[in-house]
């Protein structure tokens, strides 16, 4: 029986170093099917050019001329890898380390269901091995939260039961190719953040399962010196406008109304958590310039959907 064709897609944007260590770590898997597409979404100092040099043909090199943003930049290098053949796509932050084993069990279970569209597995934190960073999802419609499992927790073997789950984290994702070209690719307009919540809603809703493994470990970096930093700012931005669009995407009204009065109600004590957790109190000024921002991109699609229209009237 041949092995199915896994390609592991990288989006890369000024973060060589994070990279180029996570490339290294995929050298020692294990899986013998599986190639590397690393997609530079733009990157300057030459960033681009230092993998093609530091790796040469243990990956494939897509190079933007510029950064589309994480969602654009992860379907750049799965339409590249379905158009060569690919049965699964990983998609697999790039400040990310595995285990050499981490594909196998995401094979085994994907291929035991056909209905099985979307894998996940345990996450760590690299600068606390034995914290878990993520190990599955869930979504409450009716305040917007979307909690993650064990977050936080030392893992003592609390989480190693296959089970289902809402959604599963972008920072590792194993996707079918029948889903992908049954619900469609990442949705753009999200850019970053909330991309990977809306996929596995949108795979649910055609039937499709989704699963979290806890055989399949990696560890992210997320509490590293300069981490904080990349996560302000732009970031903040996208994760309060991706919220809004995606409310409106998948929410009723009635649970939009209720989402809004629960946010106005906790704002302040989710403003200070945050803000002291990242320790920067800029973090308002992000949420509000990212609530503006969904109600501008929305007001710019409702004039130009009323333009093309006016345009088709006789």
């Amino acid at each position: 029986m041949s092995l199915p064709k896994v390609s592991i897609i990288i989006v890369n944007w000024n973060n060589f170093h994070d990279s180029s260590e996570c490339l290294e770590s995929l050298s020692l898997a294990t899986y013998p099917n599986c190639e590397i597409v690393v997609v530079d979404n733009g990157s300057g100092g030459g960033e681009a050019m230092m993998l093609r040099e530091g790796f040469g043909d243990s990956i494939r090199l897509i190079e933007n001329e510029t950064n589309h943003g994480f969602a654009e930049g992860c379907n750049i290098g799965m339409r590249d890898a379905l158009e060569r053949g690919a049965d699964y796509i990983v998609l697999l932050n790039n400040d990310t380390i595995v285990t050499p084993y981490f594909l196998e069990d995401l094979i085994n279970v994907a291929q035991g269901d056909e209905r099985v569209g979307i894998v996940g597995g345990k996450i760590y934190c690299h600068e606390y091995p034995d914290t878990i960073w993520f190990a599955g999802g869930l979504i409450n419609y009716w305040t917007g939260n979307t909690p993650i499992r064990g977050s936080g927790e030392v893992d003592k073997g609390q989480f190693e039961e296959i089970i289902e789950v809402d959604w599963v984290c972008g920072c590792l994702m194993f996707i079918s190719r029948e889903l992908l070209q049954s619900v469609g690719m990442l949705d753009k307009r999200f850019f970053f953040g909330w991309e990977d919540v809306d996929l596995c809603v949108r795979a649910a809703k055609e039937r499709f399962r989704i699963l979290f493994v806890p055989g399949s470990k990696i560890w992210h970096k997320g509490f590293a010196p300069g981490k904080k930093e990349r996560l302000m700012g732009l970031p903040v931005y996208y994760a309060t406008r991706g919220m809004f669009l995606f409310m409106e995407k998948h929410f009723t009204k009635l649970q939009i109304g209720s989402c809004l009065v629960y946010r106005i109600i906790t704002f302040p004590t989710f403003m200070w958590s945050y803000s002291r957790v990242l320790g920067n109190w800029k973090v308002p000024i992000y949420i509000i310039l990212g609530s503006f921002g969904y109600l501008w991109h929305k007001m710019a699609n409702t004039l130009n959907i009323k333009k093309i229209m006016g345009k088709s009237e006789p």
